[in-house]
């Protein structure tokens, strides 16, 4: 089958990675994929982005299936339940609140700019030769460590399903993917009551 454009979408995943390794305020463009999916699915009413425009799944096909780093066995079914997804979905942007929440400290002055990135929320790794201190604000500095250690460590979690599961685990409870279903839900939810209403009037 001839490949598309985003059939090579993979590559964005190492890019990005690989930037903020080196320059931690590229952490920023992951906002594209934090952006993106939520546009179409409120706008569109679909998942087109979880099936064809994510780099971070199609990374997982590429290291799983065609490098055959995956044992390709099903994961527990657990992992797909609707209240393991929202839960898991509760706990991200729980995270994701935190993370705003210091940057805010930051931004207010009740807080110093933190150059670590946290993987798995616990552990620090100093990433000190990815930013030059007053390059930029230091609360767009904070965001950008703390937005990477959001993203590097969903990715980790991706990676070690992938390697211990089928090559995509990770997208049957991505808290994107939840998030962007739920709205898919309720935009269907709400087109089919809008055309009842309409039935009924005529």
């Amino acid at each position: 089958m001839k490949k598309r454009w985003y059939d090579y979408l993979w590559i964005w995943s190492i890019v990005y990675f690989s930037l903020g390794f080196f320059n931690i305020l590229f952490a920023w463009l992951g906002m594209i994929d934090f952006l993106l999916p939520l546009g179409i699915s409120i706008f569109l009413g679909n998942k087109k982005f979880c099936n064809s425009f994510c780099g971070r799944g199609q990374l997982f096909s590429k290291l799983g299936t065609d490098c055959k780093c995956s044992l390709n066995v099903s994961a527990p079914k657990w992992l797909s339940k609707r209240w393991f997804r929202l839960s898991f979905l509760a706990f991200f942007l729980t995270m994701f609140g935190n993370m705003i929440f210091q940057t805010y400290l930051v931004a207010s002055g009740a807080q110093s700019l933190r150059e670590a990135i946290k993987l798995f929320w616990t552990f620090k790794v100093p990433f000190g030769w990815t930013y030059a201190q007053g390059t930029v604000i230091d609360w767009v500095a904070q965001f950008s460590f703390g937005f990477y250690s959001l993203m590097l460590t969903s990715t980790l979690i991706g990676l070690i399903v992938m390697i211990f599961y089928k090559p995509r685990t990770w997208c049957t409870f991505c808290p994107m993917g939840t998030m962007t279903q739920e709205i898919c839900k309720l935009k269907s939810a709400s087109s089919k009551e809008v055309e009842n209403t309409m039935s009924n009037e005529f």
